[in-house]
């Protein structure tokens, strides 16, 4: 078992028991006491919450007893025995002595049961009907409604924040909603709302998502839970709130504004649980990541490639670190891996440098899915481009699609720029009219970008150039995937290298099948080359249903 919730107030108090405590609480049962002839002792209860009889003790064991091997009664009902909730944490309030309860002694340990923070109260006791203003359970459960047991149903939301502060309550707050515009918490939304002591919940969008917080400190608030917007998703961030904050995602949101609109008297806490790394999906795309198509170069699949941007720790101006966000902290993991190749492998260009970078990437996160987007889907090429960056494999990629600076005139030619325009790029005189200019499918990229419009059963065919930067010999076979609606062709099927930098080429065709429709507009496949040490160089294609 677990240590106690955070929340956990309550304690084990054996009365006049001369016995350890230790002798009795636990993980599991982290609480105990008696409230027997609770108001007619100054001291509380001197009875122990020892059960007697066997009652208290059989009902919570049937609540939430652990898994008991050859549990056996009387030579019966052999086998392992559970309660209903095996791992939850119980705590006993003894009420009754010698088959009599008194109204006050259940109310003050129904009473006390709340203040300790548990969630749900079991009271297997009863007496004659009357009015619920006479009958201690009604009056004593409706306080613990109130208070929040039960109600809410014990849901815990994962959320971000870089301050966390370690003498924050773990107590129940009051949590609100503020209505209108002042769900977004803008400067000056909460004049004249009442929301010292609260939780205030704060929907993102328009002022910044540190500024929400400030607004929400100043009007008294005690806590911030920050919302994404539809658009953000699963992305949340960690931030340096200047209070106790979590940053949670949309649907998350979604269900506690439910939960508030629910009730009358809704409440939360906010946990903190300091850092924790290596969580599933750990390379999800968020939604700040940039997306392609490319507006420049829409036949050149774009991004190229993903690395890691959410939640990255580096040196700061003002201290000597801090946690930042975005493709700005991303680029600069990229710029280091370039660094490692360039000087392992002094004679590469930046084209190789790329290809070895796009070639060797993974495609699966930690949890061995699909790299998944904002939106807890799995996140499609124009998230992802080659994949993820594999920092371990770009030193030996295998083969490299190279391209010299030469061979980008004919592509800069074919997107119909002007003999000046592409002088400026090239920084020489460059006619057009005098190269034969290329399709983007041709330029020699790490990836394959193809259109197929749907009224034409043309066949498209690109020419890709790899050169052997691995074993001197070495045979590579192709694996060619594509969804069923296109046929592939791939010419030839495997490549048989002699000697390094030995450059081979291949062609690979694409048509349409008319007899196959598609859900989406835009399809994907891979074309890998694997070696006989099992060196694979994968490159993705994305395929465009005009």
């Amino acid at each position: 078992m677990p240590p106690p919730p955070p929340k956990w107030k309550g304690r084990c108090d054996l009365g006049n028991e001369s016995s350890s405590t230790e002798q009795f609480c636990n993980n599991k049962l982290i609480g105990a006491r008696s409230f027997v002839n609770y108001n007619r002792s100054r001291n509380g209860s001197t009875d122990s919450p020892i059960d007697n009889d066997g009652h208290g003790t059989h009902t919570s064991s049937t609540a939430g007893g652990a898994f008991v091997k050859r549990a056996i009664v009387y030579g019966l009902a052999r086998g392992v025995a559970a309660g209903v909730a095996p791992l939850a944490h119980l705590a006993i309030y003894k009420v009754c002595a010698n088959d009599e309860c008194q109204a006050h002694d259940i109310l003050a340990g129904m009473d006390a049961a709340v203040e300790d923070g548990v969630d749900v109260l079991s009271i297997s006791l009863g007496s004659d009907p009357s009015p619920f203003y006479r009958d201690p359970i009604a009056i004593g459960g409706f306080n613990a409604m109130r208070k929040g047991v039960f109600l809410g149903d014990g849901s815990e939301f994962h959320g971000e924040s870089i301050y966390q502060p370690q003498g924050f309550s773990s107590k129940k707050y009051p949590l609100m909603l503020p209505g209108g515009a002042s769900t977004l918490c803008l400067n000056g939304s909460l004049n004249g709302i009442d929301v010292k002591g609260k939780i205030v919940l704060c929907d993102r969008g328009i002022n910044g998502r540190i500024e929400k917080g400030e607004v929400v400190k100043q009007a008294g608030g005690a806590g911030m839970v920050l919302v994404n917007a539809p658009k953000d998703g699963y992305s949340t961030i960690a931030d340096l709130h200047v209070l106790p904050a979590s940053h949670i995602p949309y649907a998350f949101g979604h269900n506690i504004k439910a939960y508030i609109n629910s009730s009358s008297l809704p409440t939360a806490t906010i946990v903190f649980k300091g850092t924790i790394t290596h969580v599933p999906h750990s390379s999800a795309i968020t939604f700040s990541s940039s997306r392609g198509p490319s507006q420049n170069t829409p036949g050149i699949l774009k991004p190229d490639i993903t690395g890691p941007g959410v939640s990255v720790l580096a040196a700061w101006n003002t201290q000597k670190f801090n946690v930042i966000p975005g493709t700005t902290m991303s680029c600069p993991h990229l710029s280091g891996i370039a660094a490692l190749i360039m000087k392992a492998h002094l004679d590469w260009s930046p084209a190789a440098i790329k290809s070895a970078i796009m070639t060797t990437t993974y495609v699966k996160d930690n949890t061995n899915n699909p790299i998944f987007d904002e939106r807890n889907l799995p996140a499609d090429l124009f998230a992802v481009g080659a994949g993820h960056v594999m920092p371990l494999k770009v030193l030996d990629p295998g083969l490299i699609y190279d391209i010299s600076p030469t061979d980008n005139y004919p592509y800069l030619c074919g997107l119909g720029y002007s003999v000046s325009d592409v002088r400026i790029i090239v920084h020489r005189k460059i006619n057009c009219s005098s190269i034969k200019s290329i399709p983007e499918g041709e330029l020699n990229y790490p990836s394959i970008t193809v259109r197929l419009p749907r009224n034409e059963a043309r066949t498209v065919t690109f020419t890709r150039t790899v050169t052997n930067v691995g074993k001197a010999a070495a045979t590579y076979y192709a694996k060619l995937d594509v969804p069923d609606v296109v046929s592939a062709r791939l010419v030839p099927r495997s490549l048989t290298f002699e000697k390094v930098n030995e450059k081979k080429s291949f062609k690979i065709s694409f048509k349409r099948r008319s007899d196959y429709g598609a859900s989406s507009p835009t399809v994907e496949g891979q074309l890998m080359w694997v070696s006989q040490a099992r060196s694979v160089v994968r490159i993705p294609i994305s395929i465009i249903l005009e």
